[in-house]
C-alpha cells in the first residue's frame, strides 16, 4: 500500500511513502491511499510514484495559497510499466538502495549526536584532557581582543553592476553560505576583483569565525586556509581572534555547542527581522582554558568534523547515484 500527499505545500505535494499492509492506519485528507494489484510491484510503485511520476504530478497542481492535486486528473497520467517480473527486480534494486541511504541518514545523524554530547561534556568541564586541571576563565568576547566587523559597506555596497561569476570574482558570501559548521561556496553569489579589493573590512582570514547576524540565527561558518580572500555581505560578521589567547576554532565549537547557541539567541534583538548588533555580540560570554588545552580539544573536534564530512559526502554520492540510476531507468 502506498500512501501519495495530495495537499501540501510545493516541496512534498506528491510524496509517495511505503507502509506495511499488515498493519492499520488512518489517513486524512491530504493523503489518497494506492493499492498495487497483482500486476504492479508495490516497491517498484514506491520507486517510480517517488521519482519520475512525482514529477508529472507537480505539472499539474491547483489552486494558490494552498496549492492541491486533483485525484482524477491524477487517475489520468499515463504510467508505462515493464512486465512484472521486471517491475520486481527494479523495486528490489532501488529499495536496496533506499536502505543503504536510509543507514547512512542514520549514520550522520548519530556521528552530529555524538559530537554535541561531547561539546556539552567538554565545555561544562564534566570531561577533561589528562594532564589539564587549571580552571577556566569566564569572560565576555568584549573583554579578549577579539577583532569584530561586519558587512554593513554604506554607500560603497555592491549593487548589480559589481556582480561576477565563479571564474572571474570573489565569493560574496551570504546567509545560506554554511554547511556543518563550515563555509561553503558552492551557492554563492561573487562580486568584481575590483570591489573585493575596495571592501577591504569584509576579508576573511584563515581561523576567523564567520557569524550569520541577520536572518538564520545561530549560524555559523570556521574560515579554513581555502577560504581566505573571501568576502561578507550585510548578513554577516566576522569574529577574529588574537591567537595567543583563543583558538577561533575552538571559539566556534563553543558558539556551536547548546551553551554557545543559547548564548547567541538570547543576544538577537527586533521583531519581524532578528538581528545580533556588534554590541550585543561582545557580551556573549565564553570559556577560555590555556591554549594548549584548546588545541587539544580542537583537535578532538576536528577529528568528528572530518568524519561528519566524509559521512555525508558518501550520503551525497548515494543521492546522486540514485537519481542517475532513476534517470537512466525511467527517462
Amino acid at each position: 500500500m502506498v500512501l501519495n500527499d495530495k495537499t501540501a505545500n510545493g516541496t512534498i505535494i506528491g510524496r509517495t511513502l511505503l507502509i506495511d499492509q499488515d498493519n492499520e492506519y488512518v489517513i486524512n485528507q491530504r493523503t489518497e491511499i494506492i493499492s498495487p494489484k497483482e500486476t504492479f510491484d508495490s516497491n517498484f510503485a514506491y520507486t517510480v510514484l517517488n521519482g519520475p511520476f512525482r514529477e508529472k504530478v507537480k505539472r499539474i497542481v491547483q489552486g494558490g495559497t494552498q496549492i492541491y492535486v486533483n485525484y482524477p486528473a491524477v487517475s489520468n497520467l499515463n504510467l508505462e510499466l515493464p512486465k512484472i517480473e521486471e517491475q520486481k527486480k527494479i523495486g528490489s534494486f532501488f529499495k536496496q538502495l533506499d536502505n543503504l541511504i536510509t543507514q547512512n541518514e542514520h549514520k550522520l545523524d548519530l556521528l552530529k549526536q555524538l559530537k554535541q554530547a561531547y561539546l556539552q561534556k567538554i565545555f561544562s568541564q564534566e570531561l577533561r584532557f589528562a594532564g589539564f586541571s587549571d580552571t577556566w576563565q569566564q569572560r565576555k568576547l568584549g573583554e579578549t581582543h577579539t577583532y569584530f566587523t561586519d558587512g554593513n559597506y554604506g554607500e560603497s555596497y555592491p549593487s548589480a553592476s559589481d556582480m561576477s561569476d565563479k571564474r572571474h570574482g570573489v565569493p560574496f558570501l551570504r546567509g545560506s553560505d554554511f554547511s556543518n559548521g563550515y563555509l561553503d561556496s558552492s551557492n554563492a553569489n561573487y562580486i568584481k576583483q575590483e570591489k573585493h579589493n575596495e571592501l577591504t573590512s569584509g576579508h576573511i582570514k584563515q581561523d576567523d569565525i564567520i557569524l550569520v547576524v541577520r536572518g538564520s540565527l545561530g549560524t555559523l561558518g570556521y574560515a579554513t586556509k581555502e577560504n581566505e580572500g573571501w568576502n561578507i555581505n550585510s548578513q554577516l560578521a566576522i569574529l577574529r581572534t588574537n591567537k595567543l589567547e583563543i583558538s577561533g576554532f575552538f571559539l566556534i565549537q563553543y558558539l556551536l555547542g547548546n551553551t554557545g547557541q543559547r548564548e547567541i539567541l538570547s543576544r538577537y534583538t527586533g521583531t519581524a527581522l532578528k538581528q545580533l548588533p556588534i554590541k550585543q555580540m561582545k557580551d556573549i560570554s565564553v570559556p577560555i582554558p590555556n591554549i594548549a588545552e584548546q588545541e587539544k580539544i580542537g583537535s578532538l573536534f576536528k577529528q568528528f568534523d572530518n568524519l561528519i564530512t566524509l559521512n555525508q559526502q558518501k550520503l551525497n554520492l548515494l543521492k546522486k547515484q540514485k537519481q542517475a540510476f532513476l534517470k537512466k531507468m525511467f527517462i
